[in-house]
């Protein structure tokens, strides 16, 4: 059976896949689980990505001491491949770890540098967890890269250990990751997969975190939005196109929908897949960071803003943290808003600010 499905009820099971309706979350344990990926970030416009997406949800009650405690002493989540993850989620990933490094010259790196492997697994062995600066370089052979990762062959073979779960991040001194032996870090004695279950299991997750989703998304990585086969076919008012939604997320649209305002991270996964946003939203959207000033229509790190179920416009501002402001440049409209949206969105500023320990300044009703 396919679900046919108005644009309005595909927002809104999106809008309570990713916990952003007014039902706020109490912990980060329950942020990572339903979202199973939390990005990692260091842009910090306004504050860093992964305390941006907890604030978002749980709100001025969260303290980025959470997060620390969540990850290296809790054990509750894990960082993986750019991200936080719920540790019950680890087994899901274990014979992609297997099976790395897919790539036939990062196999042929590895082999070449089987010292290096070596010592980095001794060090960590006696002294982990060690910051990634006080790993050696003992490559034989460089990393083959001419760009970004010209002379990094420390962090490479890191990254390539971390992904065959020899080694994980313990935690962070600020923004340097600690690395010990994956068996410190990680439970054991988990469920074994097989690769096809595991696939199916991650797809299942990922439908559960996205409440509707293309069966495969061009646009962005594989790890934030396919879903492949999970759940069940549906079709959006409107919208051209085969989707998959949630089976739980439909039975969700019996409950009355209560939404909320919400400055969202460009980095959030509900706007992330700008095609998505585009067809069940109406919004558009592009990071302009990258872009020169001039090219800009939003503003370096503009803020989408969600109104209930709709995304209604762009907040402009940056947190000027030498002078104690977030400063606001501009709130693009997408629609002209009423006075309840006004309200609502400055009353969210206010709330950004106050949880940044900033004043405001840009708003029209400054004091």
């Amino acid at each position: 059976m396919t679900h046919a499905l108005s644009r309005r009820d595909a927002r809104r099971i999106a809008v309570r896949a990713q916990l952003l309706d007014a039902r706020r979350p109490g912990d980060v344990v329950e942020v990572v689980e339903q979202l199973t990926l939390m990005n990692i970030d260091p842009t910090n416009a306004i504050m860093p990505s992964e305390h941006h997406l907890l604030w978002s949800r749980i709100g001025s009650p969260y303290e980025t001491s959470w997060l620390t405690q969540a990850a290296e002493v809790d054990r509750t989540i894990f960082e993986f491949d750019g991200g936080y993850r719920p540790m019950s989620d680890l087994e899901l990933f274990l014979p992609r770890m297997r099976a790395a490094p897919r790539h036939a010259g990062t196999r042929e790196w590895l082999e070449a540098n089987a010292r290096f492997r070596r010592d980095i697994l001794d060090r960590l062995r006696a002294d982990g967890p060690v910051p990634t600066g006080e790993i050696p370089d003992t490559s034989a052979v460089p990393w083959p890269s001419t760009g970004w990762n010209s002379d990094r062959n420390v962090t490479m073979m890191l990254e390539i250990l971390l992904a065959r779960g020899e080694i994980a991040v313990s935690g962070r001194a600020g923004r340097e990751r600690r690395w010990d032996l994956a068996e410190r870090v990680y439970p054991q004695c988990l469920v074994e997969l097989s690769p096809e279950e595991a696939d199916a299991a991650r797809d299942e997750r990922r439908l559960e975190s996205l409440g509707i989703a293309r069966a495969k998304a061009t646009a962005v990585p594989v790890e934030f939005t396919h879903v492949r086969q999970a759940g069940e076919p549906a079709v959006v008012e409107g919208v051209e196109g085969t989707w998959r939604v949630d089976p739980a997320a439909l039975e969700a649209l019996a409950e009355p929908f209560v939404g909320r305002t919400v400055l969202v991270s460009p980095f959030d996964r509900l706007v992330f897949d700008r095609a998505r946003a585009q067809a069940l939203f109406g919004f558009e959207y592009v990071l302009e960071m990258y872009k020169p000033k001039a090219k800009r229509r939003w503003g370096y790190f503009a803020l989408p803003i969600l109104h209930g179920d709709e995304l209604v416009g762009k907040l402009d501002a940056t947190a000027d943290r030498k002078a104690g402001v977030l400063r606001v440049a501009a709130i693009h409209e997408d629609v002209p808003f009423d006075e309840e949206t006004t309200d609502a969105v400055h009353a969210e500023i206010r709330a950004l600010a106050e949880w940044l320990g900033l004043g405001v300044t840009g708003l029209p009703d400054d004091r």
